[in-house]
């Protein structure tokens, strides 16, 4: 079934307990059923469960190594590169070509192994593997046993993705504001903040908001490292992004083949925003603010900061990524991060987010477009030769 099929469920507030079930029991019949444990992996994984969804994926991979997402009227196959991982090892390009003429061929590497001497039939490749420490040794491995094959999201690019590279990368860069990262050790951190107070502190690697905290002096610092028992970790300045009426607003922008589209926007009293704990659903005037942001998002915020976006654009280099960010209290785009592997997805209820469906949908062809933009371009290299 797949993560988008999956997930979609679960947002809808379908119980999943059933469909576990079943593919238990088809586990139990044929414990050989790869595809049926790497769907239970993904079930663990939304039931937070990550150890027995870990489990499930590498008993999965034992058997096989790649999976396919059928098209019902394929015209072209994407071949994904993956990492073994939980739900944030990888891109979640399963919303992107859901219900497309695209088939998805999932093949997941083995970091342990040599690259595959052959791949699965494909019309066009992309690195779906998100960048962190763990697997950067095999985001280098595809650099070198691909160095001349096109490829979608090079993967030394999205090798360059950490908090500290995005960093140095996009500082000076016009309309940008982007607060330095320093990567830090534990004994480091415990001597001090490299930043005066206040800082967010978090684990190196987390996301969705995992472990990460506003710290406003050294005993708060002492307090954090006494609840957090990891080796290493990001800081960074504090910046008050509020707007005048007191509310943080959080945005998310897609940018594919170097074009800029609306992806959400949530609201919030509180500073680390993420669109769950923003509450949106639950309130009309903020549905209606986010609303408007994507109606006007060519001619108001992506035309306010289209420089920005364009520069970041051309310094990633990336053909698909998600930028998240606000606006900083100058106007500046203000960014928090850039990642290869964000979700953008279609599983808001349309009757509360009615305006939500087009503009999704205007990023899953905008990524469509992409891929046949690259199709043509090997075409004609081919005749060429």
């Amino acid at each position: 079934m797949g993560l988008a099929v999956l997930m979609s469920m679960a947002c809808a507030g379908t119980p999943l307990v059933d469909t576990a079930k079943a593919l238990m029991a088809r586990v139990a019949r044929d414990p050989h059923d790869a595809e049926a444990l790497l769907d239970l992996s993904i079930i663990s994984h939304l039931w937070f469960k990550h150890d027995i969804g870990l489990a499930s994926q590498a008993r999965a991979l034992e058997i096989k190594r790649h999976y396919r997402l059928p098209a019902r009227n394929e015209s072209l196959r994407l071949l994904a590169l993956m990492h073994p991982g939980d739900l944030a090892a990888n891109a979640p390009l399963e919303f992107l070509v859901q219900d497309s003429d695209v088939t998805l061929e999932l093949l997941f590497l083995d970091p342990d192994a040599p690259f595959p001497a052959t791949l699965p039939r494909h019309d066009l490749i992309i690195v779906a593997i998100a960048e962190s420490a763990g697997s950067a040794p095999l985001l280098q491995k595809i650099a070198q046993a691909l160095p001349a094959v096109p490829l979608l999201n090079r993967p030394e690019r999205v090798a360059r993705l950490s908090r500290e590279s995005v960093s140095a990368m996009l500082r000076g860069l016009p309309g940008v504001d982007i607060p330095p990262a320093a990567p830090v050790t534990r004994a480091e951190l415990e001597r001090g903040a490299p930043f005066a107070y206040p800082v967010i502190v978090r684990p190196l690697d987390s996301h969705a908001g995992q472990g990460l905290e506003k710290i406003d002096d050294a005993a708060g610092l002492q307090h954090y490292l006494a609840q957090h028992g990891e080796a290493r970790f990001t800081v960074s300045p504090f910046i008050d992004y509020r707007n005048s009426d007191g509310l943080y607003r959080k945005y998310r922008v897609a940018i594919v083949d170097g074009r800029a589209y609306a992806g959400h926007m949530a609201i919030s009293e509180q500073w680390m925003i993420h669109y769950l704990n923003a509450h949106m659903s639950e309130s009309e005037a903020k549905r209606a603010e986010e609303a408007a942001f994507m109606a006007h998002f060519d001619t108001d915020f992506g035309e306010r900061h289209g420089a920005a976006l364009a520069a970041i654009a051309q310094a990633a280099g990336l053909d698909y990524f998600v930028i998240d960010c606000a606006e900083s209290p100058s106007g500046e785009l203000l960014v928090f991060e850039i990642d290869s592997a964000a979700v953008i997805h279609g599983m808001d209820s349309a009757d509360t987010f009615p305006y939500k469906q087009a503009q999704v949908r205007k990023i899953f062809a905008a990524f469509r477009a992409l891929l046949q933009s690259r199709m043509e371009i090997l075409r004609a290299a081919t005749q060429k030769l």
